[in-house]
């Protein structure tokens, strides 16, 4: 019997994502001038207020408060009617030093020696049913609010948006797990207000389906195009009014939106958030290498679809072990056991390894904050980064180095594909 799955998405106004980019424009700032700095910071920000907590060990000094402040003039909190915009909110720091007891499991004599920087497991996914090996749910969730953003910055067919949104999507499986029609999708989207909320409600509830939706779907393969139809349910604003939004509306903390992060509630997730955390958080970076060795191994043609789970002790170097389950989508006679051997012979896992093959410290944190760590592109950027004292250092940055192909022709050869 056919089945149905639903993703979600919010944008970069969505107040745990501004939280989210706040703590990953820092962590980019202190990597750019000390590519060795330790950091685990977290922020709240509420009605004109946010709240910077955390430790580091850096050898560079950096004006937060800018930093913060650039960030949301940036999202487009940039208005005082908003309750809440870069230039007037109030920015209060008490980051400290990061404790002596955890440094000393991380930082060794040999950097190969580098022990993990905490326990717990990490979780990486893909799937052969888009083009980026991502879950098509959570990929068109993203893909509408990507998108919505761009008409609000363009402010002319859409001129009322707001940064705040969320977005839905519901979409019908066949038994064999094939995509078979969008069901339903949801969208939510902070706007200006209007004179009358009936008039409200229908504009834009038209806008969204007949400007927005095509825009999207125009950008899609034709086999995704295919999926959407005239019988989705629309779910539009679907509260009537949405004008309180952002940090004013809700506060928002780092590390709440996980599972948007990530696969959408596909597959597994090991508990621990990204942003506002250095590589040496094996919850950063050894969730980035399982996406890696997950996609590397679909694209190879090793299963259709593949979970694979790495797990770590504070301050041990070797991780606990490697976990793989194909969901019985493997074409050939090998078990998932015998996957996973294979694979602890092709990727180096040790958090050092994980850092290196992946190029993780570099400030290339910044735009993994909204619209997903994962799926997204790899590309060369070059960014300028500046500190109090007027110094600036410009760098070429890879971005999304976990979602490269590079060892397909490894994962081949070692299967004998």
């Amino acid at each position: 019997m056919a089945y149905l799955f639903t993703s979600e998405s919010v944008s970069e106004g969505h107040p745990d994502k501004v939280a989210d980019q706040i703590s990953d424009a820092l962590i980019d700032n202190f990597l750019a001038f000390d590519k060795d700095s330790k950091v685990a910071c977290e922020t709240l920000v509420t009605t004109g207020q946010v709240i910077l907590a955390g430790e580091v060990k850096s050898h560079t000094y950096l004006d937060v408060q800018k930093i913060a402040r650039d960030t949301i003039n940036k999202i487009g909190y940039t208005k005082g009617e908003y309750m809440f915009d870069g230039n007037s909110c109030g920015v209060l720091s008490a980051i400290h030093e990061q404790s002596d007891d955890i440094n000393r499991g991380v930082d060794r004599a040999s950097k190969e020696q580098q022990g993990a920087g905490d326990q717990g497991m990490m979780f990486g996914y893909a799937t052969n049913e888009t083009e980026n090996f991502m879950p098509l749910a959570l990929d068109l969730s993203h893909r509408i609010l990507i998108e919505l953003a761009e008409l609000r910055r363009e402010n002319k067919t859409i001129p009322y948006l707001r940064p705040d949104s969320k977005s839905q999507v519901t979409i019908e499986y066949s038994d064999d797990n094939i995509p078979q029609r969008i069901d339903a999708i949801v969208v939510s989207t902070q706007h200006d207000d209007f004179a009358d909320d009936d008039t409200m409600l229908a504009k834009i509830r038209k806008d969204i389906v007949d400007i927005l939706i095509p825009r999207v779907v125009a950008k899609l393969p034709e086999n995704i195009q295919a999926l959407f139809n005239n019988d989705i349910k629309y779910h539009i604003n679907p509260t009537g009014k949405f004008v309180i939004g952002g940090p004013h509306g809700d506060t928002g903390l780092t590390g709440r939106k996980i599972i948007v992060d990530t696969y959408g509630g596909k597959g597994a997730h090991g508990g621990g958030a990204f942003s506002g955390k250095d590589p040496s958080k094996v919850d950063r970076s050894a969730a980035y290498a399982t996406r890696h060795i997950a996609k590397n191994l679909v694209a190879a043609g090793v299963a259709d679809e593949v979970l694979v789970q790495v797990s770590y002790a504070i301050g041990v170097v070797e991780p606990m072990g490697i976990f793989i389950n194909t969901y019985g989508t493997c074409p050939f006679n090998m078990t998932d056991g015998e996957i996973a051997n294979i694979v602890s012979n092709i990727f180096d896992m040790r958090p050092y390894a994980i850092e290196e093959r992946l190029k993780l410290r570099a400030p290339i944190y910044s735009e993994t904050a909204a619209y997903g760590h994962m799926g997204r592109k790899n590309e060369t950027v070059t960014k300028t980064f500046s500190q109090p004292n007027g110094e600036t250092t410009t760098l070429d940055v890879e971005l999304f180095t976990w979602e490269k192909l590079d060892y397909v022709d490894k994962v081949k050869g070692a299967f004998g594909l």
